[in-house]
């Protein structure tokens, strides 16, 4: 893979487009990118990542960060295009991500989806291939051969990850390189036994919580009839082999005691069987005889009480046949009774009436009267047609007393609109001068905003120059401090590994043997070994003093490049604050703050001011076309009085001619109504009377007639043996009720079997009844137990078949969880046979990390001076850590090996260099060996000495066999001057910018 073009925009702190030209920087081989701190150098990194996969490496992905720019303006669109070359493929990818843009029509903003696409270079034109997010994706992932995890670590090489690496433990080594190699699939194999054991495991205990079960169900059933104590059961656990065994011997235990019980219990049944059948059939011979006796006596007190009540018997005969032919002449009574109250209300009612008539008609008759009411009605009629003219008159009144309100009313608001329009000049010129005052202080507004925002941020910027002034001036103290103290370091290591010197010939004599030659003169003979001079100086305190040197002037290195950062972020800090002091700069922004708040309450007036403006001008046009509608409306206001008075004085006249002395029209048809009504009811009454007196004197004669008919002799002996209803069927109900009894008597003195009880003893019912009841409460228990002794045999056997099927269904369960359960072990690194306790995953893992560590102790050992070797160990942890990722590193100058996590600064950055390295390769192996032309790599190289740099620089110049380049993204300041193709990212207020330098161009 090699990355030959790249264009940012509206990207991270890139505003404006950015295009970087990978061809030209991979000239060299090795290329630099630098800037500040904040510049965007690590944007590049990410918009490289987010063109191939759609988005930035996960630790800088963070939830709600947006990965356009504040600085870029709204309608440019965020877009990455990246062109590169994979597997002999030239490919351009564009991606725009999720974005907010202006709306085309109104304010707002309207959210555009992302949009991808993918275009290929043949035949010397550029041909779409897709615009699908996902086949994008899947064909880079095709192509490269690497997920976004793996390009991460492999392409970009974050050299801060790898030197936590080194220190990590096994744990933490096992996440990255589980990541990288995508060793899911192993573990999905030990998760998957692991899941397989505990289901094996699960259906051993369900058989045996089964067994159980079914054990105590057999304990239930079995009841008392086997001794408890025998039983071995709950000594049992599951998984226990000798619970099948227990169960068995149990159960049959129960089965033959049970049996046993059975045959008892059907012995003991028969015999309470015949005792119940002869207590049954006395209690049954007691209560005939009790029955028989009873009704015997109950017999002779009946027939001795109805010859009691003979006289009663008789006088009621006779009431009950009075009473039917009464009965006879009720309807005759009845309809005389209805026709005398008729006829006494009409004559009352005519009485009445006939006194509310005038004298003239007290003795008329209803002819007369009828006559009357007929001249009545008509002269109501006459004044009906009056009363309509007499409600006009009134309406016509009202109406006028509204026209009078209307006109003074109108009167009023005209005036007021006249007042209001004389007005109207002063008003308009008032209105308008408010909005040019308002229009001048929006003007006067935006010119101060305008000049506001500036001083504002040259403010900041003088605030942030003065504290920064301050930081480099103690920066530039410690600096000088630590310089001293690195010379002091130095020249104390020099002098001691002087001192040394002098004094080697005495160390180079400790180490002298007899009989062995000297390393220097190559003698077998020592006379006289040299001796050590006092105060001398080893090889310790040589050590001690070099390693206090190193010491300090990495301090001085870090002082260094501190003051650097500071001094530059001082010196941009001062062009953007100009030559004025902040106390300046401080006034006139309060000046201005003041002045802008003032013009801006004032411009808000704006706005109210010409919406009076409006409104006033709109009133003013409706109050004119008001007044010429209000004249018209008063001319036609008095012509329309006009002609009500003159019809209201035509009505009055034809009214006075029809009231006559009645106050009005409406209280002459009061009195007519009043006299009609009184007429009428007199006629009515009168008619009344005549027809109720002929209706009674019919009803006397009926009545006479049925009274004869009846037997009666006179009208009121009828009368009196007429009885209600409810009273004739209570006396015919005594009647029925006493031939009854006399018919059941007679049946019963015919009874023979009842008298031949009655001669017999008193019978004791209850005493024979106690005695079967006790016999039956003996059957049943005897038949209880009969019947549980059965129901027990049948449920012992029924549960003895199904413990012994839970048993033979338990062997191949218990066979098949032992075989998981062996192979889940040893997967998981818990099994005896697994001698490291290592997990399959961890196994598999040890060997990449086997194969990452001889890849990277090849360029290891050039860095190193051949010094260190990185090895790999896979002896147990301690605890309950992982096995298998040990990683060591191995000291050829002691012949030791020990923990990476004692190496120093410098030489844990160019190990886990070597190791991003060896990794990267083996990675692209695992990836089909897909090369990889352009490297990234971040940071790590100011914790190196001069020597150390230029070895590491020399194994990455060796990277570029095959035409590979490596880009190295650091503030080192001496990579400056060393590498000679360079990326510098610069800063600015209004976002970020690319550079191109090269060795022969300079700046391009």
């Amino acid at each position: 893979m090699r990355l030959h073009r790249l264009r940012i925009t509206a990207f991270g702190p890139f505003a404006e487009p950015q295009e970087i030209d990978f061809d030209a920087l991979s000239g060299a081989g090795i290329f630099l990118l630098h800037g500040p701190t904040g510049a965007g150098k690590t944007s590049v990194l990410d918009a490289v990542c987010y063109a191939l996969y759609g988005s930035v490496p996960g630790s800088r992905q963070a939830p709600g960060t947006s990965l356009r720019s504040d600085h870029a303006a709204p309608d440019v669109p965020t877009e990455i295009t990246l062109e590169l070359t994979a597997g002999d493929r030239r490919l351009e990818i564009t991606r725009r991500p999720e974005q907010d843009r202006p709306k085309k029509r109104g304010a707002g903003t309207t959210k555009d989806k992302p949009q991808s696409w993918l275009r290929e270079h043949t035949g010397g034109t550029w041909t779409a291939l897709s615009r699908s997010h996902q086949e994008i994706g899947e064909e880079v992932e095709q192509l490269l051969g690497m997920s976004r995890e793996q390009f991460c670590q492999v392409v970009l090489l974050p050299q801060g990850e790898f030197a936590q690496f080194l220190r990590a433990g096994a744990e933490a080594r096992g996440r990255l390189l589980g990541r990288l190699f995508d060793t899911r699939r192993f573990a999905a194999v030990e998760a998957l036994l692991a899941e397989r054991r505990r289901a094996a495991e699960a259906k051993v205990r369900a058989g045996d919580e089964k067994v159980l079960a079914a054990a105590q169900r057999l304990a239930q059933a079995a009841g008392d009839c086997a001794d408890l104590r025998a039983w071995p059961l709950p000594r049992h656990q599951p998984g226990d082999p000798g619970l099948a065994e227990a169960v068995r011997a149990w159960a049959a235990v129960a089965r033959c005691s049970a049996r046993e019980r059975l045959t008892v219990a059907e012995y003991a049944l028969a015999a309470v069987e015949s005792r119940h059948a002869a207590a049954r059939r006395d209690a049954e011979d007691a209560r005939e005889l009790d029955r028989l006796q009873h009704r015997h006596a109950e017999t002779t007190r009946r027939a001795e009480r109805l010859a009691q009540d003979a006289p009663e018997r008789e006088r009621v005969r006779s009431l009950l046949d009075r009473a039917r032919r009464g009965a006879l002449v009720a309807p005759a009574l009845e309809l005389r009774g209805a026709a005398a109250a008729a006829h006494l209300t009409a004559a009352h009612a005519e009485t009445v009436a006939r006194s509310v008539l005038p004298p003239t008609l007290a003795e008329a008759g209803v002819e007369q009267l009828a006559s009357v009411e007929q001249g009545l009605r008509e002269e109501l009629g006459a004044v009906g047609a009056a009363r309509r003219a007499e409600q006009r008159s009134a309406e016509i009144g009202r109406e006028r007393a509204t026209l009078e309100r209307e006109s003074r009313d109108a009167d009023e608001q005209h005036q007021e609109s006249l007042d209001w329009l004389g007005r109207w000049d002063d008003t308009r010129a008032a209105l308008q001068d408010r909005v040019d005052a308002a229009q001048q202080a929006a003007t006067l507004a935006e010119q101060l905003a305008g000049r506001l925002e500036p001083v504002r941020m040259q403010l900041t910027a003088a605030g942030r120059r003065d504290a920064l002034a301050a930081d480099a001036e103690a920066a530039a103290a410690e600096l000088l401090l630590a310089r001293e103290a690195s010379a002091a370091a130095r020249e104390r290591w020099l002098e001691l590994k002087e001192a040394r010197l002098r004094g080697i010939a005495a160390e180079l004599a400790e180490a002298l043997t007899a009989g062995e030659p000297c390393t220097v003169c190559g003698s077998e003979q020592h006379p006289d070994p040299a001796r050590p001079a006092p105060g001398h100086v080893d090889r310790d305190a040589e050590d001690a003093a070099h390693a206090r040197f190193e010491h300090a002037e990495e301090r001085r290195a870090g002082v260094e490049r501190r003051l650097a950062a500071v001094r530059e972020a001082e010196s941009e800090a001062a062009s953007a604050a100009g030559e004025s002091t902040t106390a300046e700069l401080r006034a006139l922004t309060a000046d201005l703050s003041s002045r802008h708040a003032a013009a801006h309450a004032d411009a808000a007036a704006l706005h109210t001011a010409r919406e009076r403006l409006g409104r006033a001008e709109r009133e003013h046009a409706a109050r004119s076309a008001d007044r010429l509608d209000a004249e018209r409306r008063a001319a036609a206001r008095a012509e329309r009085r006009e002609a009500l008075d003159r019809e209201q004085a035509s009505l009055e006249a034809e009214l006075v001619l029809v009231r006559g002395d009645a106050p009005s029209v409406a209280a002459r048809a009061r009195v007519l109504e009043d006299r009609i009504r009184m007429v009428t009811t007199a006629a009515g009454a009168l008619r009344r009377a005549e027809v109720t007196a002929a209706r009674l004197k019919e009803a006397d004669g009926q009545l006479a007639d049925a009274a004869f008919k009846a037997g009666f002799d006179t009208i009121e002996a009828a009368a009196d043996a007429v009885l209600p209803e409810y009273e004739r069927t209570a006396l015919q109900h005594r009647t029925d009720a006493w031939q009854a009894e006399e018919a059941m008597l007679a049946e019963r003195h015919a009874e023979q079997d009842t008298a031949r009880a009655a001669a017999r003893p008193a019978a004791d019912p209850y005493a024979a009844e106690a005695r079967a009841e006790r016999a039956a409460a003996r059957l049943r228990t005897a038949g209880s137990a009969v019947d549980a002794a059965r129901v027990r045999c049948a449920e012992l056997d029924r549960l003895s078949r199904q413990a012994e099927h839970e048993l033979r269904a338990l062997g191949p369960l218990r066979a098949a969880y032992e075989r998981v359960a062996r192979l889940a072990g040893l997967t998981a690194g818990t099994s005896a046979d697994n001698e490291r306790k290592m997990r399959l995953e961890a196994y598999v893992l040890a060997a990449r990390l086997e194969q990452v560590a001889a890849a990277a102790t090849v360029r290891l050992l050039r860095m190193s001076g051949g010094r260190y070797t990185l090895v790999h160990s896979d002896a147990r942890t301690g605890g309950r850590g992982r096995s298998g990722l040990g990683l060591h590193v191995l000291d050829a100058w002691t012949g030791s090996e020990r923990d990476t996590a004692t190496l120093s600064g410098g030489e844990t950055f160019f190990a886990s260099l070597a190791l991003a390295l060896g990794l990267a390769d083996v990675v692209t192996d695992e990836a089909g060996g897909m090369r990889l032309d352009t490297l990234f790599i971040d940071e790590g190289f100011g914790s190196l000495d001069d020597q150390a740099l230029d070895e590491v620089l020399d194994v990455l110049d060796s990277l570029r066999e095959r035409d590979r380049s490596v880009g190295i993204v650091s503030h080192v300041g001496d990579l400056r001057t060393r590498v000679q193709a360079q990326l510098e990212i610069v800063k600015q207020r209004g976002g970020s910018v690319v550079r191109h330098r090269t060795a022969a161009a300079g700046r391009a």
